[in-house]
């Protein structure tokens, strides 16, 4: 109704990013706890480092908002009346 393609796309994307953030801070602490608790059995241990935490989460982040985007894309650039025809 009157809105642009990359508005769209804007505010779809900024809604998903946030869920794939609050995702993320509910989802780090648990796996570094499950993890440091798996690693203690080992003999060799290592090191829990942040950058696989943080590299995981930009990964993640990466893929939702290029699905969501590209998604997005598409059905923004598609004409109304097509979609009303078949109703």
């Amino acid at each position: 109704m009157g809105a642009s393609v990359s508005n769209l796309v804007l505010m779809l994307s900024k809604e998903f990013a946030l869920l794939v953030g609050i995702a993320n801070l509910i989802a780090w602490p648990i796996a570094y706890y499950a993890m440091h608790r798996w690693l203690q059995d080992f003999a060799y241990r290592i090191d829990l480092e942040i950058w696989a935490f943080v590299l995981s989460g930009f990964l993640a982040l990466f893929i939702a908002l290029t699905t969501v985007s590209y998604q997005a894309w598409k059905v923004a650039r598609t004409n109304p009346v097509d979609a009303l025809r078949y109703e």
